[in-house]
């Protein structure tokens, strides 16, 4: 029987040793889908409308019709939203820089786009462009000129803000490889340990500031819910084994991280409970103001308005008759957008509560993620 681990558990509060404001002056952000702002497009298929058209009125080579977590985030602090490394027209990273890449993962994945579901450019990969960036844009801003103007200044890497949000897709690999729930649960040790050795990688390039997302629940969202139908729900319509696999997956992140914290004490670390903020959209959406929170936006077919058969801003011939999958009437009352990703609105939302620090360890709001602790 599989035993749900309750992501808190065993891992004590860490005590703050100071509280002061953060002036981080670029943001350098590690991920997949959920904070990808242009790596997927750059590198294979840009997202068309209405991908965007909420916010940006036009395509924004991001998964959503608007602004992401990561786009808050940098807003918060009066940065532009940040660009992504593999994005080369015109692209300025003096404030930041995003290796995310949409369906990445932390470990390298069995199979990779275009004979897999899987972006080759995995945590590794992206640590290894990170290291690159650093030592080439030393070397451009010593040249000078127009380019060295789109660097991040040297001194911005130790005071950067470090963002991380993976993991997602090394759970949704193990499912949709038809491995059980307990293989799946028994892989999660492993991802974390990946996840863990490439943090410490990035530490030793100078990152002292790290702010730590677990992932979100999975057992939630319309892809699994119509690929596992079978699968036992929960009172709020989702995949109970699922979003318990995920569960399990943040509590062995917060134990990483809190042994992060203790081996590296000059650096700060926050682990963000992204998961409990996004379940109480699936749980209690009419309180926060949402509706039909299983149903997709943007998608078409079965009883989630989604299907693998044709995805959001395409289109799909039925009876003879060419219907272009489209958003629905009001995305700023839905909490997810294509099946897989959220919608701005329901970003908007979780940036909103995470921002303040109630749902982190140690609970310090995002504007005070420089703060070293210990546990």
């Amino acid at each position: 029987m599989f035993v749900l681990l309750l992501p808190h558990a065993t891992v004590l509060n860490p005590v703050v040793y100071a509280q002061k404001h953060c002036d981080f002056p670029a943001i350098f952000n590690f991920g997949d889908s959920n904070s990808d702002t242009g790596g997927y497009a750059a590198a294979f298929y840009p997202p068309t409308s209405p991908n965007g058209d909420t916010y940006f009125r036009m395509p924004a080579r991001r998964f959503s019709d608007g602004r992401l977590l990561i786009d808050f985030i940098a807003e918060a602090f009066g940065l532009p939203f940040i660009n992504a490394y593999l994005d080369s027209l015109g692209t300025n990273f003096s404030h930041g820089i995003n290796f995310a890449t949409a369906a990445s993962t932390i470990r390298l994945p069995d199979t990779i786009i275009p004979n897999g579901g899987y972006s080759p450019f995995y945590l590794d990969l992206q640590y290894s462009q990170f290291e690159q960036f650093k030592s080439r844009s030393e070397m451009i801003r010593e040249r000078g000129g127009l380019l060295a103007s789109l660097m991040p200044k040297g001194e911005y890497f130790p005071k950067a803000l470090y963002t991380f949000d993976i993991g997602q897709n090394d759970l949704g690999e193990g499912f949709f490889a038809n491995l059980t729930i307990q293989e799946v649960n028994a892989s999660v040790p492993d991802i974390v340990n990946k996840f863990s050795a490439n943090i410490k990688k990035i530490y030793s390039l100078g990152a002292r500031s790290f702010w730590v997302h677990n992932t979100g629940p999975i057992g939630c969202l319309p892809y699994v819910l119509t690929a596992f139908s079978s699968a036992e729900k929960d009172s709020a319509g989702c995949s109970k084994p699922h979003n318990e696999v995920a569960q399990y997956f943040n509590l062995k992140l917060k134990e990483a991280v809190a042994q992060l914290r203790n081996e590296f004490p000059s650096a700060a670390f926050t682990y963000v409970d992204i998961y409990s903020v996004k379940y109480s959209l699936f749980a209690e959406p009419q309180k926060h103001g949402f509706e039909l929170p299983l149903v997709t936006c943007c998608g078409y077919g079965g009883q989630y308005n989604y299907s693998t058969e044709v995805l959001c801003g395409r289109t799909i011939t039925v009876n003879g008759t060419k219907i272009f999958v489209g958003s629905c009437d009001r995305p700023s009352f839905r909490v997810v957008w294509d099946g897989v990703h959220y919608t701005e609105a329901a970003n908007k939302f979780v940036f909103d509560r995470i921002s303040t620090g109630s749902f982190s360890d140690p609970h310090v709001p995002l504007k005070q993620a420089c703060q070293r602790t210990s546990n």
